[in-house]
């Protein structure tokens, strides 16, 4: 069965096995969720931070490029071309930015909209990115850790603006390249921040999980009739408040269940009364074939009373769990049967020893037998053990039910009229009464037909 439902899990499209993305738990999807939200609004903030200290570096560098520029080609006063002093303009031929070099075109985009507001006329802009040489003078009095960073930041930056049929305006000024560090700051405030507010709904989030998942353990667990501690309101008040609820309905349904069996034994009380009255009267009546019938008609009503009564009971069995040797629960109700005259087959077994309530399970046992007996003349009765389970199967070689109506016949007061002998007696309780018997065991029933004809009623309990 493991095998056919894995091979039926692989080819349905629907059925197929994927990630769960999205946590099951209270606390796991507030906190997925405010980490998402924290994701965004940190993405958001990132772009916006970025931007503005680009734009902060970028006016920070031209803008002092521009007076320069200025100033020099107002007062016609220019330095050694020969030298590279930082700051100072400098009058040269040809451009001296290497064409493969790191340029930085937003920078030249601002330059050269401010040098024409300023009212200069130009041609081309240059920039180049440059790296400072180690044995670099301007570094002479750094460490040597300090100077390594400065190197790898870039260094300065070199502006070349063309005066068109002039010549080139050359400086360079101090540039460095403070993407990397702004990155890994803003991804340490994130990190920060992710631990400063998850860490507190993390912890809330569970203080109300917690009672939530007590509540479901208590629903779960809920027996009628079993005596049940209220349990305690903890958490927040919404949380109390459904807490408080729980306990009030569970108090209402055990006193509705209390009201329910009182009623139903008051029921069976007045049913069984006239039923005995008739009982003793039929004695009287002399043709003994009337006498037989009218005593087998009263024997079927307090049969169906009794299952019907058993069967509205069976949410608060009376029996307590016990030790049993199912094995030996099993051949005592064949032995019942072979005691009638009935052909019922079983195999003696080795101790099974098992914990159920002996009287009910007995009973579902012989519902199984008695409706297979009713299309059978031979029936067996089989008992196997796996290591978590255990299986009765009762056997037949009946006509069988058909395959879409198998589920059918565990519904109360249901007989299939048309697949099996009109003749036979009951009002269709005995199949119900045996599921709900070994469902409340924890177990189940299953109904097959048998290659070859008949039909095969297997009981499973957990071990």
């Amino acid at each position: 069965m493991g095998r056919r439902l894995y091979a039926r899990c692989r080819s349905d499209p629907a059925l197929k096995f994927r990630p769960r993305l999205w946590p099951r738990s209270l606390s796991g999807q507030m906190a997925l969720v405010i980490a998402a939200a924290l994701f965004v609004a940190q993405a958001i903030n990132f772009t916006l931070l970025l931007q503005e200290r680009q734009r902060a570096r970028i006016d920070g560098a031209t803008g002092p490029v521009v007076g320069r520029i200025a100033d020099a080609i107002e007062r016609n006063t220019f330095g050694d071309p020969s030298r590279s002093d930082r700051g100072r303009v400098r009058s040269v031929a040809v451009s001296p930015v290497a064409p493969g070099g790191e340029h930085r075109p937003d920078i030249e985009r601002s330059l050269r909209t401010a040098l024409s507001e300023a009212g200069i006329k130009i041609g081309r802009v240059e920039t180049e990115v440059r790296t400072l040489a180690p044995d670099d003078q301007r570094l002479r009095y750094t460490g040597k850790e300090r100077r390594e960073r400065f190197r790898r930041a870039g260094g300065e930056l070199m502006i070349a603006v063309e005066r068109p049929g002039r010549d080139w305006l050359v400086l360079s000024v101090p540039w460095f390249r403070g993407e990397d560090m702004i990155f890994w700051h803003l991804v340490s405030q994130t990190i920060v921040l992710y631990i400063v507010v998850l860490v507190p709904v993390l912890v809330a989030a569970r203080q109300i999980s917690k009672p939530l998942r007590a509540l479901a353990g208590a629903a779960r667990g809920f027996r009628p009739g079993e005596p049940a501690e209220p349990i305690e309101g903890r958490g927040p008040q919404d949380v109390r408040d459904v807490i408080a609820a729980f306990n009030a309905l569970r108090l209402r349904v055990t006193a509705m269940l209390d009201e329910k069996d009182r009623m139903l034994g008051a029921i069976g009380h007045d049913l069984r009364t006239p039923l005995a009255a008739l009982r003793v009267r039929i004695e009287s009546v002399e043709d003994e074939t009337d006498r037989a019938r009218m005593a087998d008609t009263i024997a079927e009503m307090n049969r169906t009373l009794d299952d019907i009564l058993s069967l509205a009971r069976l949410g608060r069995p009376s029996e307590p769990p016990t030790e049993v040797d199912l094995a030996a629960l099993v051949e005592a109700v064949v032995d019942d049967f072979l005691d009638l005259g009935e052909e019922v087959a079983f195999e003696e077994r080795a101790r099974l020893r098992m914990r159920l309530r002996p009287s009910l399970m007995r009973r579902a046992l012989r519902n199984l037998i008695e409706n297979a007996l009713k299309y059978a003349r031979e029936v067996e009765v089989q008992l196997a053990e796996a290591p978590h389970q255990v299986t009765i199967a009762v056997c037949d070689r009946g006509p069988g039910i058909p395959e879409a109506r198998l589920n059918d016949v565990f519904e109360a007061f249901t007989r299939l009229e048309h697949s099996r002998n009109k003749d036979t007696g009951g009002i269709g309780l005995g199949l119900a009464l045996a599921r709900a018997i070994v469902r409340e065991a924890g177990g189940d029933i299953m109904l097959a037909n048998r290659a070859g004809g008949g039909l095969t009623a297997t009981i499973t309990l957990p071990r």
